[in-house]
């Protein structure tokens, strides 16, 4: 580190850096920590101040305490044991857990909290400085904003589903974003909906994805989104599925927020047939959701975006002399630790959402097939596992029905 700061120039009052990031979310602000610690000069930029209020789902998976300091949880709003299923508005089944599956938070303070961890750990963050424009060179990456130009040994793209760092260093590069709205309601003292220990998913609610009501402190997260194919009439998808659901009768419910879900999908390939990376592009590495590292079955990010700026933070320790190690052992981080999850929901999703009433019935008659889920969102399994497991019940399910049927005979 001392011997890249002594030798590089330029950026503000010629400081130069290890690493920049651009985007001070929870992937860049883990990330930024982790360097820190480690004894990296490193510089994040936000275009927001902060704490700043997002509209968001705001769910996190149980698995993130295995992350996380504990001190996390002075930020979850709820604890969530159960989820609440429903088609349509109806037909509600609830299947819970013995322990938490999921916690809910509200991203402004979550991501503050976070980013003062980063500060505390060394980081130089300036948050209302938006990033305009990136480039690299063979040597150095350059950031350039409204206040001045910063260089540095590693770029780091944080800055979400529609990724600047993205767009300027990854030529080329286009991966789905999945269409969806989401509104908060707010509830007051009342009793949250469907309970303050379960969240709602209506697996009709939407064409190829599904409409959720996540409780938090005094309000409700309603939102739809599509996972699957184009959206044409979204907005008339969430007033009916605002419409539908019982816990929102008589509730006067906002303007629904537009915003894309970077679910995970393939990378796409050149005319040579050689696959282009979706995370590194020279001195450059994307993490969260501007990596696309959102669950493709139900469109959990942020667990994600905190693994993600975990790993590249290590990767790039263990190979502070070469920028090129460090970008290979993050990818290779990425497809061992991650991908290949997201392979597995999404080939589950595609299911689901192509027959979400044959699914809602299975769900009811395999509630420990679901059960069997929530160990994948506590850590306890991986979706490989779970999807091997799951086909060995299912099939010995389908066997004893045969069996039962010639008896029967």
């Amino acid at each position: 580190m001392d011997y890249w700061c002594r030798h590089m120039t330029g950026g503000q009052a010629g400081t130069a850096y290890d690493v920049v990031i651009v985007g001070m979310g929870p992937a860049g602000a883990t990330a930024a920590a982790a360097l820190s610690r480690g004894g990296l000069t490193v510089l994040g930029f936000d275009k927001d101040t902060h704490p700043r209020y997002k509209v968001c789902g705001g769910g996190l998976s149980a698995r993130i305490g295995r992350l996380l300091d504990p001190d996390f949880q002075s930020v979850v709003e709820h604890t969530v044991n159960g989820v609440q299923f429903v088609y349509r508005g109806q037909d509600p089944l609830l299947i819970q857990s013995s322990e938490p599956i999921a916690y809910m938070v509200m991203r402004d303070r979550f991501d503050h909290h976070l980013l003062q961890q980063a500060a505390q750990a060394g980081t130089e963050v300036r948050t209302g400085e938006g990033v305009a424009a990136v480039r690299q060179e063979s040597d150095w990456v350059e950031v350039i904003t409204e206040q001045g130009r910063y260089r540095a040994k590693i770029v780091i793209g944080a800055d979400g589903a529609n990724s600047m760092v993205a767009r300027h260093l990854f030529a080329d590069r286009f991966l789905y974003r999945a269409p969806a709205l989401e509104s908060e309601v707010f509830i007051g003292n009342d009793r949250a909906y469907p309970g303050p220990s379960a969240i709602l998913v209506d697996v009709g609610a939407a064409r190829q994805g599904y409409g959720w009501i996540f409780p938090k402190q005094g309000r409700l997260s309603v939102g739809i989104g599509e996972f699957r194919g184009k959206s044409t009439r979204l907005r008339a998808t969430f007033d009916r599925f605002v419409g539908g659901e019982p816990g929102l009768a008589g509730r006067a419910v906002p303007r629904p927020v537009g915003h894309p879900i970077p679910a995970f999908s393939e990378g796409m390939k050149r005319e040579d047939e050689k696959t282009m990376s979706q995370f590194v592009s020279g001195r450059a590495l994307l993490v969260g959701d501007a990596a696309h590292l959102v669950d493709p079955l139900f469109g959990e990010g942020i667990y994600y975006a905190v693994r993600s700026g975990q790993l590249a933070a290590q990767a790039i320790l263990a190979n502070v002399r070469d920028h090129r190690v460090s970008m290979a052992a993050y990818e290779a981080a990425l497809n061992r630790d991650i991908v290949p999850d997201f392979r597995v929901t999404a080939r589950m999703a595609r299911v689901i959402y192509a027959f979400p009433r044959l699914s809602f019935k299975l769900l009811r008659r395999y509630q420990d097939v679901v059960q069997s889920y929530y160990e994948v969102l506590q850590g306890h399994t991986s979706a490989e596992q779970f999807l091997a497991d799951a086909k060995k019940r299912l099939k010995a399910s389908v066997n004893d029905l045969l069996l039962e049927a010639l008896h029967l005979r």
